[in-house]
């Protein structure tokens, strides 16, 4: 027996040390595929960095074509655009500007060269917007350049006409004709100055003279070609002959430059008088130069009229503002005291900058831009106010958004004791006093910061004042003020309620400082629009009612009519199998009784 039971312990021990190693075995195969799956992740991690480290290597720098950098770009490929556009031609036409300074030439006109090729490599880097985000992927840039119209022109301008020295000589700079292709650069230089400028009317201005200025100039350098090709003093229209004893300074280089620009400057102005052309080849040039001289006429006053108009815009509509309202005035026969307190406040309102409409001016920009700017004028000011000083930003900026400007004259007054308060104000330049009932006696003067008003658009319940106001407040001054609908407010504490519970706290609390609150209940009265309120809820509230309740009757009656069908059928079911069972009953006996009923 002993030894039965020992090797039963064995083979129970050995049973235990196989499920031990088989379960160690499990642990191992567990910890294992643990592993391989951590090393997998490990590994799909690495995956990913190297992805990134991809896309980080295809990401390369950028020119945002909204930024500084490349506005300052174009400022500095506008230099040399300039340069050729207004020195290539006078060099062609005045020999002795290209042989006296030939040094001077080639080494403005190489750098001019490397800028060009410099714009050629950030246009390739000059990102762009798909689907709104910037592209910053090498090739995509590349091939974006390639296939625009802008790098056929860059193409252009840089190929090396320059080789042509070599054949013609020195003495030919119209060579280089193909740089003017650049001037797309110096119309988006100006265009983008046009926007950022805080005075575009001005830039526009002399954005005009400066075009007007290179015509100018191209044409007195045609103008000293033209002559020379004829003959220089061949007749009284070309330039003067350079080697005549009695004015020997028409044969300076200054004087011929000179001479020249002002004979363009009659021509195209049409404004002086100049000789009569004596050749068919003059008068063709004198005809041209009469139509290029309207059309730059005509210019001007077209662009300086409307830049003008546009400068006064505003002064004009305000001033046919303040026409309508002498003219209303005038018919209803207002008073002349009255009439003049009326233009006194216009006055005020245009030198001190504050005719515009800001809800109007501001009426185009997004909702965001402008709570932005909102929050930047107005927030410190709404924050003065201590009731709001603790509320949520979101409210904030709603309220920030409804607050309205308002001008007041001097003795004015703001509001009067016992007028019901449907706005509170906020002040922001100026001196208002709290005054006696006579508008003499002065008990407070308030100042810039100072808020009044915010108790009675609350409608705390239990205030002895109710929504009234408590006090005369007069405008000592010319005075601007912010002023806060009570609808503004309450439209806007709709969607804060804990905001709401919070702000209606506050002024309890500041009621009750000053002893101006009713604690006992009895006393309180609702108002009557909050009566209204409570009426509507309860006749909206009596209509689901009834809407509910005849729902219910109508079920009702449907189940009571399915409920006596259902009977129904139970009973005729009942009364078949009642029957059924009935026949099986008597069927034996029957049976049974019948051959007793034949034998008798």
């Amino acid at each position: 027996n002993t030894l039965c039971y020992d090797e039963i312990d064995r083979k129970k021990k050995k049973e235990k040390e196989e499920k031990e190693a088989k379960e160690k075995e499990q642990e191992k195969q567990k910890e294992k595929e643990k592993e391989k799956e951590k090393e997998k992740e490990k590994e799909k991690e690495k995956e990913k960095e190297k992805e990134k480290e991809k896309e980080k290597e295809k990401e390369i720098f950028v020119v945002n074509p909204a930024g500084n950098l490349y506005y300052n770009w174009l400022f500095i490929i506008t230099v040399p655009v300039m340069y050729n556009w207004t020195m290539i031609i006078a060099r062609a036409c005045f020999e002795e500007l290209q042989h006296d300074y030939i040094l001077y030439w080639i080494i403005l006109d190489y750098s001019s060269d490397l800028i060009y090729l410099a714009d050629m490599f950030i246009r390739t880097r000059t990102g762009y917007l798909e689907q709104g985000l910037m592209v910053k992927d090498e090739k995509l840039l590349q091939e974006n350049y390639i296939k625009s119209f802008q790098f056929r022109l860059d193409f252009l301008s840089m190929v090396p006409t320059d080789i042509f020295y070599f054949v013609l000589g020195l003495d030919y700079p119209e060579i280089r004709i193909n740089k003017l292709l650049r001037i797309g650069r110096l119309m988006e230089f100006f265009t983008r100055t046009e926007t950022k400028t805080n005075y575009p009317n001005i830039f526009r201005i002399g954005n005009l003279i400066m075009y007007i200025l290179i015509i100018i100039h191209w044409n007195a350098c045609l103008f000293f070609s033209f002559s020379k090709s004829i003959g220089f003093g061949a007749d009284d229209w070309v330039y003067p002959a350079l080697d005549d004893p009695d004015e020997p300074a028409f044969g300076e280089p200054m004087r011929k430059y000179a001479f020249s620009l002002y004979w363009s400057t009659l021509t195209l102005t049409t404004i002086g008088e100049t000789p009569p052309p004596a050749l068919d080849s003059e008068f063709l040039f004198h005809v041209v130069d009469f139509l290029v001289g309207v059309l730059i006429f005509a210019t001007i006053v077209g662009n300086i009229a409307t830049m003008i108009s546009n400068m006064n815009a505003a002064q004009a509509q305000f001033q046919a503002r303040i026409d309508n309202i002498k003219q209303y005035m005038q018919v209803r026969k207002v008073s002349k005291e009255l009439e003049l307190r009326v233009i006194k406040w216009f006055d005020y309102l245009w030198n001190n900058g504050k005719a515009q409409d800001e809800r109007e001016v501001l009426r185009y920009l997004p909702d965001k831009l402008r709570a932005e700017i909102a929050i930047q004028v107005h927030m410190d000011t709404l924050k003065k106010v201590r009731i709001f000083a603790d509320c949520e930003a979101g409210l904030l900026i709603q309220l920030v958004l409804k607050l309205r400007p308002q001008v007041f004259s001097p003795g004015d007054y703001i509001c009067k004791k016992g007028d019901i308060g449907r706005e509170m104000y906020i002040i922001k330049d100026g001196k208002l006093a709290v005054v006696a009932d006579d508008g003499v006696t002065q008990f407070v003067v308030l100042g810039s910061g100072s808020y009044f008003g915010e108790i009675s658009i609350l409608n705390i319940k239990g205030s002895k004042a109710g929504n009234r106001r408590t006090a005369n407040i007069r405008s000592i001054g010319y005075s601007d003020l912010f002023c806060l609908s009570k609808d503004d407010l309450m439209e806007s504490l709709t969607e804060y309620p804990d905001a709401k519970a919070m702000l209606e706290e506050k002024g309890r609390q500041i009621l009750m400082k000053d002893g101006l609150i009713d604690l006992d209940p009895a006393n309180i009265k609702p108002e009557v629009k909050e009566l209204e309120e409570k009426v509507t809820k309860l006749y909206s509230t009596m209509e689901l009612m009834q809407l509910k309740l005849k729902k219910i009757l109508g079920n009702y009656k449907n189940a009571g009519t399915a409920l006596r069908q259902r009977i129904a059928d139970l009973e005729r079911l009942t009364d078949r199998s009642s029957a059924f069972a009935f026949s099986h009953l008597i069927d034996p006996f029957i049976q049974i009784a019948l051959p007793f009923r034949k034998h008798n």
